[in-house]
């Protein structure tokens, strides 16, 4: 396509306004990631002309000419130190701003508790500018340069990151990439009969095409929004909505697309942004034949963004929300040619689902054989470990990994489903069904941590109270643990139930989804002894999170290795640092286990010692380890 020199050439002289040591800089990086970005952009071929690459190499001088001082400075910080996102210090915490603090300004008055809780990481939910009502929960965008009118300003936004910034929290933001809203102004031009905006979108005159694509297309909301594709009167065409019918997919086919991109990211850089979560990313490429999901030309095309955002704000690192199968979610963090090439950061989803469904189940077998076959990621990259998040849960347990225990994989994500419901006999959950599906028999879940976990059904009685806190803390040991960023879904540490008005508030009716999107309870959290059982929960997470930021074997560098099984309901992992070994062992059960000493020993830990408990570990007669109920543990070789 380009060799390095032409494009050397236009740097030069576009970036005649920079300082000259700061133009020496930009143009080492350009030379450092220039395969990458060369190697990305090949999936467009003839179409990404000569004018394309002059265009995109004068949006990278702009940006960096923009880039202001004290980011720059983090720039260099980063370069020096790219693993900085791996430190077992990274604690991450996600929340919608209303939700949390009402507006970016009353956020910025509650950075002090998210400092005391030893949050490094801050992922705002979706808060630039949605369309008005139904925006699938803020991820129709309408105007990527705006912030939610109610939420503040751009300006808010900057200085709100600038203040995190000076606290050693890195402000997290999401960038939807699949769609825009209806109302975006790409569409509208598009609707007007702008053939360069048409372009934007992919738009088909009659079914033909459309009905090729749904054999083989699965559908995202089958309840509310079937089907993959929306007539559109003024296009006079099928648009390709794969979400909702107001949400857009865009043509990334399109290098203009590409381009337009480039501009959004850097534009949020430079506010202060230091992870962009991106958002629907599996779905960027469609090819026919295919469930239009984890093509390669995804990886490709973002590989050339990450190395745009290299160039001009190292700063930034990507974030991969890719809820896909483990073969196909570890491409995000790249394999092969583009191992450690294409996202710093992706959601470990199989780890979330089979938290919840250890926990219902009692035992460890089906999670142990599925996360022990997750392929090793790239050494550069880190784990996103969660236990809920704003979305729903889908029963991601594959057909052939349940077959290896014993198990039907139509028959346990039933199960899972009746359980978390409260609709299996003995459940302590109180979930709801999001987006049932009679064809495949697929029903998600939704509902807060502390519901699903049990808080909600034990009312008043004490055991029950007790055994719910406790699966909370075990769950959460296992997310602080698993190694990677942990992050606490808004809540989580104080057990925020259900919110039983969902549906009350305008845009919210027929999503289910948001009741575990309650608002913020300060109460709970400024009346200190006041809410027991919600100020136990926070105690136990805050002590999970300060043991961990002391335990170097939670480098998220560190690969956790899945043992073997000796009792069901005992999960063992190991993260062997070279500093030194950390087993992780958690009873998934209400019962007492019993766990043989010699397994710790045979693992090279002879002097085993819990970091949580600050005890060495003792056998009974037998060799065996107690584990009362819940019972987690984070074993050291001890002195």
């Amino acid at each position: 396509m380009f060799d390095l020199t032409t494009v050397g050439k236009y740097l030069v002289q576009e970036g005649s306004s920079l300082q000259s040591q700061y133009l020496d800089l930009l143009t080492l990086r350009f030379e450092r990631w220039w395969e990458d970005l060369s190697e990305g952009l090949e999936v467009y071929g003839s179409r990404f002309t000569e004018d394309h690459m002059s265009r995109l190499v004068r949006m990278i001088v702009k940006h960096a000419c923009e880039r202001p001082e004290d980011l720059r400075r983090l720039d260099e910080v980063r370069v020096l130190r790219p693993n900085w996102f791996q430190s077992q210090k990274m604690v991450g915490y996600a929340t919608y701003v209303d939700r949390f603090a009402g507006t970016l300004k009353g956020l910025q008055q509650r950075i002090d508790y998210l400092e005391e809780l030893g949050v490094t990481y801050l992922h705002l939910m979706p808060l630039l500018q949605p369309r008005s009502g139904d925006s699938d929960g803020g991820y129709a965008v309408q105007d990527y340069s705006k912030v939610r009118a109610d939420l503040g300003t751009m300006e808010d936004l900057e200085d709100l990151a600038t203040s995190l910034r000076r606290r050693g929290i890195s402000l997290v933001m999401d960038l939807v990439l699949n769609h825009v809203a209806m109302e975006h102004q790409w569409a509208q031009k598009a609707r007007e009969g702008d053939e360069f905006y048409r372009d934007f979108f992919l738009v088909f005159p009659d079914r033909e095409i459309p009905d090729q694509y749904e054999r083989t297309l699965p559908e995202v909301f089958p309840d509310f929004a079937p089907g993959n594709f929306t007539f559109d009167e003024a296009l006079d065409g099928w648009v390709w909505t794969t979400f909702n019918s107001f949400q857009w997919d865009l043509n990334w086919a399109n290098p203009e697309v590409f381009l337009a991109f480039v501009d959004i990211v850097l534009s949020l850089a430079n506010r202060g942004v230091e992870v962009l979560r991106l958002d629907a990313i599996a779905f960027l490429w469609k090819r026919i034949g295919t469930d239009c999901q984890n093509q390669p030309e995804v990886h490709e095309i973002t590989k050339a963004l990450r190395a745009v955002a290299r160039i001009v704000a190292p700063g930034l690192i990507f974030k991969a929300e890719a809820i896909v199968g483990p073969s196909d979610l570890i491409a995000y963090l790249g394999v092969g040619h583009n191992r450690g090439k294409v996202c710093d950061l992706a959601y470990h989803n199989s780890l979330m689902v089979q938290i919840w469904s250890m926990f219902a189940a009692r035992d460890v077998r089906l999670g142990a054989f599925a996360l022990g076959k997750i392929p090793s990621k790239a050494p550069t990259s880190a784990w996103i470990t969660y236990l809920r998040c704003h979305d729903d849960i889908g029963w991601a347990i594959d057909d052939l990994d349940a077959a290896s225990v014993g198990l039907d994989g139509y028959a346990h994500r039933k199960f899972l489903s009746d359980f978390y419901s409260g609709e299996f006999i003995g459940s302590y959950a109180e979930g709801l069904v999001f987006q049932a599906n009679p064809l495949t028999g697929d029903r998600r879940i939704s509902g807060s941590a502390a519901s699903l976990a049990g808080i909600s059904r034990a009312g008043d009685d004490r055991q029950l109270l007790d055994l719910a806190i406790c699966r909370i803390a075990a769950s959460y040991s296992l997310v602080m643990a698993f190694g990677g960023i942990p992050v606490i879904w808004m809540g989580d540490e104080v057990g925020l139930l259900n919110d039983d008005h969902w549906s009350e508030e305008e845009g919210h009716q027929g999503d289910n989804r948001w009741v575990h999107r309650p608002k913020m309870d300060w109460n709970l959290v400024d009346d200190k002894g006041v809410h027991e059982v919600n100020q136990r929960i926070l105690n136990k997470l805050m002590h999970l999170i300060g043991v961990r930021k002391g335990l170097m074997a939670l480098d998220a560098a560190v690969e956790t290795e899945v043992l073997d099984i000796i009792d069901p309901s005992i999960l063992p992992l190991i993260r062997r640092h070279h500093e030194g070994s950390l087993m992780i062992l958690t009873n998934v059960s209400e019962g007492v286990r019993y766990y043989p000493i010699s397994e710790i020993f045979n693992n090279g830990i002879s002097r085993p010692y819990d970091a949580l408990s600050s005890q060495y570990l003792k056998a009974d007669q037998n060799g065996y380890v107690k584990f009362e109920p819940y019972d987690h543990y984070w074993i050291l070789q001890g002195e």
